[in-house]
């Protein structure tokens, strides 16, 4: 007998869930998207799952091994799932051939594949096996979600989150480099927290001869304690006695050099990290390329922490797709205090940067702003889908 069709306020609600189920993937699953499903039959949920690694099962045979280890098949189910399943062979099986295998009866997701190459070729095989397919629920939600997978699939190079944090008047360390701490515990947590949600932290070689940064993740319950370090080194001048060579998590540590680095010092950094050579270009390192290479590497997501050198290259560049700026109610002025964005500036208020979705948030006693950087990148077709 068929089961009353849910409404879609029912298929909000878990779709809601299995987002929630998503989110659990978030760090970990790169260079694949974070997906979470739900198995559902007359109300009930059977199972659920999400997609905790990248060549571990998908979201979708989670759910339904989940409910198969409580005692339900999933025969006559339906299936929410915030991603349209994949349907070609990778590291995993495509998910179509198994949901067809299950006899699953209706599958409701939330947003598309973004792969141009296979956008919508999971729905269409469903539906030609009969399965009711639903598509569109909470799709805005889904998105936004994998907005660094989509990015990445199209672009071919990692979403690029520029991060810092200062005072009110916009600096990042007072004219002889004290900078610990301008804002809260609160707001460093947060900040561990954007670490733990990208692939790769980026820095200059001035951040690391200052501050000497472990560039890890410090958070309580964090899934991972080290990412990848990439550090912007034209000329080889990161001390070799500095924390991102000498610890634990050295093999995790990249230092980017051009020719005009010495040999003596690419050679002595080589024996205790990996040294990319870039090209040079007149402010350094050729950040076009190297985000291409860290792309193809499967960085997704790529998060910039200074300093206002760096900033300023991967802003005016308009390299970034996004800021997170901390705010400290605190006021250092002084001409040569550090500054959280440096360089030449625009020349005129019609060069300024523009953002836009901008999102102002309290922590602790500090503000958090977080927007996306005004500019539109066309889309690279030529990519294959994720597994």
């Amino acid at each position: 007998m068929s089961q009353a069709r849910p409404s879609p306020a029912e298929d909000a609600t878990h779709m809601r869930r299995a987002l929630v189920l998503a989110a659990r993937g978030m760090g970990s699953t790169s260079p694949n998207p974070m997906v979470g499903a739900v198995l559902v039959r007359r109300g009930r949920v059977l199972g659920w799952g999400w997609h905790a690694r990248a060549g571990e099962n998908h979201a979708e045979r989670e759910a339904v091994l989940h409910a198969r280890r409580r005692g339900f098949t999933a025969r006559g189910a339906t299936l929410y799932v915030t991603l349209e399943p994949c349907c070609t062979q990778g590291r995993t099986p495509p998910c179509t051939q198994f949901i067809i295998a299950q006899r699953i009866a209706r599958v409701v997701a939330g947003a598309q594949d973004p792969n141009p190459k296979h956008r919508g070729r999971g729905f269409g095989l469903l539906r030609r096996a009969g399965i009711d397919v639903t598509q569109g629920v909470l799709a805005e939600a889904c998105e936004r979600l994998n907005e660094a997978f989509s990015h990445w699939i199209t672009q071919q190079t990692p979403l690029v989150t520029v991060k810092a944090a200062m005072t009110l008047d916009g600096k990042v360390a007072t004219a002889n480099g004290e900078s610990k701490w301008i804002t809260s515990s609160v707001a460093r947590q947060w900040g561990h927290r954007l670490r733990m949600e990208s692939d790769a932290v980026l820095v200059g070689v001035e951040t690391v001869r200052m501050d000497d940064p472990s560039l890890t993740v410090r958070l309580r319950g964090a899934r991972k304690k080290a990412i990848r370090r990439i550090i912007l080194d034209s000329r080889a001048r990161t001390p070799l006695t500095s924390r991102v060579i000498g610890d634990e998590h050295a093999a995790l540590t990249t230092v980017v050099v051009t020719r005009a680095a010495p040999a003596r010092r690419v050679k002595a950094l080589s024996r205790r990290v990996s040294v990319v050579l870039a090209p040079k270009v007149a402010a350094g390192v050729d950040l076009r390329w190297l985000l291409a290479r860290l792309g193809a590497e499967g960085v997704t997501r790529l998060l910039v922490e200074g300093g206002g050198t760096v900033h300023a290259s991967f802003l005016r560049e308009r390299l970034a797709q996004r800021i997170v700026f901390f705010y400290a109610p605190k006021i250092l002025g002084g001409r040569d205090a550090r500054r959280a964005v440096g360089g030449a500036g625009a020349r005129s208020l019609t060069e300024a940067l523009r953002l836009e979705g901008v999102r102002w948030r309290r922590v602790g006693p500090d503000l958090m702003l977080t927007a996306r950087m005004a500019v539109v990148l066309s889309a690279r077709p030529d990519v294959h889908r994720h597994h």
